[in-house]
């Protein structure tokens, strides 16, 4: 069997570590090409001695030298690259078969969308990428026939309930709408008067998943769910009323898709990244992912209820920029960013990221996509319109 070289972006994070975990069941099949890290050089150390790659990504010249150092140390021939461009080269290194795209935030834009151009398959874990580009990121998948394949659980469920030619859009092949499962997070019952007061470790701190810290505190604040429901908007060519969010505390149905004949599909698992993970590597075929069989008769039960938009006001925020458009959606995204890492700094409470999100969208005004150069304008100018907020409140 021929190997298949990966690329594994944002190695060090909660989905890199995971996707590694998968691959090393199947070193007969998945070959590490290249690994990148930006804070976690320890980590990315002990992964570049295990998997052997061809290189290794660092944020900056000073990390590049001392990992490249401790790699000659061990007799590694994997050679350290750093900086922006390096990501996209080993994103769209013509030696790469599959590239996961695991990085964070509005950064892992750019090396996601050097993977798409080029035509690898991609499995897409930084739902920011497509949400700040939507538009202008599906063409290109269009355009150079790269195979574009969900990771978060909630999309890759629905796209395993969808049909396979759901491309011809949802009408066509029967479908009424999508059920985007949420756990509700840690504060899935808290009044807004506790909202007020919680902290990041509260925040950090999910019932179900474990995930890194900004994803965490978007779980907690439902506006993860409002980035899943644009995501879903472009990866199935979906309008956002086609789209209704549903919670479900036990995170066991990851999402469900609503046909007009009166079927229901849903994808059941237990809340571990590595199924998602395993589906899209191997996708058509399905591999071992380490994740242990589903226990119904452990679960016992299956609630959902409607969310609460008033304790929650992130979730309707995405929604309205999912219907606004153009750089809309950039613009709530690059003010999330900047509201999440200043709850977790101690500069804000809680309560005052939705506000700060809100101020945002309203004072730019959105306008229509032009090219990747005016979504990073758009991203600019939001956060430096966030950080005047913020510096106004302090």
């Amino acid at each position: 069997m021929t190997l298949s070289r990966v690329s594994v972006l944002g190695a060090t994070g909660s989905i890199g570590v995971s996707t590694l975990d998968v691959i090393a069941r199947h070193a007969d099949q998945y070959q590490i090409h290249a690994l990148t890290g930006h804070s976690r050089m320890d980590v990315l150390a002990e992964q570049c001695l295990l998997h052997k790659p061809a290189f290794a990504v660092v944020a900056n010249a000073g990390q590049a030298v001392a990992l490249q150092a401790r790699l000659h140390e061990q007799k590694l021939q994997t050679q350290v690259l750093h900086g922006a461009a390096a990501l996209e080269q080993v994103a769209a290194d013509a030696e790469v078969d599959v590239v996961m795209a695991a990085i964070v935030g509005a950064a892992g834009l750019r090396p996601t969308l050097a993977a798409v151009r080029a035509g690898k398959r991609v499995l897409l874990a930084n739902k920011e990428a497509l949400v700040m580009s939507g538009a202008l990121f599906m063409q290109a998948v269009r355009d150079s026939g790269a195979q574009l394949l969900p990771i978060d659980s909630e999309h890759n469920a629905i796209f395993q309930c969808m049909p396979g030619n759901y491309a011809d859009g949802l009408a066509r092949v029967g479908v009424r709408r999508i059920l985007l499962t949420a756990s509700g997070g840690p504060f899935r019952e808290f009044s807004v008067e506790q909202l007020a007061s919680v902290t990041p470790s509260q925040a950090c701190a999910h019932p179900n998943w474990s995930m890194g810290q900004k994803i965490s505190v978007d779980s907690a604040s439902m506006m993860n769910k409002g980035l899943e429901l644009i995501e879903a908007c472009w990866l199935f060519d979906a309008r956002p009323d086609q789209v209704e969010v549903v919670i479900h505390p036990q995170s066991v149905v990851h999402s469900l898709v609503d046909y007009v004949d009166g079927s229901v599909l849903a994808q059941l698992g237990n809340p571990d990244m590595r199924t998602p993970i395993a589906h899209a590597l191997a996708w058509p075929r399905r591999i071992n992912s380490g994740v242990a069989a589903l226990d119904l008769l452990a679960v016992g039960r299956l609630d959902f209820h409607a969310p609460d938009n008033l304790r929650f006001p992130c979730l309707q925020l995405a929604r309205q920029a999912a219907s606004a458009g153009g750089t809309a959606c950039a613009i709530l995204n690059a003010a999330n960013e900047v509201a999440v890492a200043a709850f977790l700094a101690g500069r804000m409470s809680f309560t005052d990221i939705p506000v700060m999100i809100e101020h945002t969208l309203s004072t730019i005004t959105s306008e229509q996509v032009q090219d990747l150069d005016h979504i990073l304008l758009a991203d600019q100018r939001a956060r430096t319109q966030a950080e005047k907020w913020l510096a106004r409140r302090s």
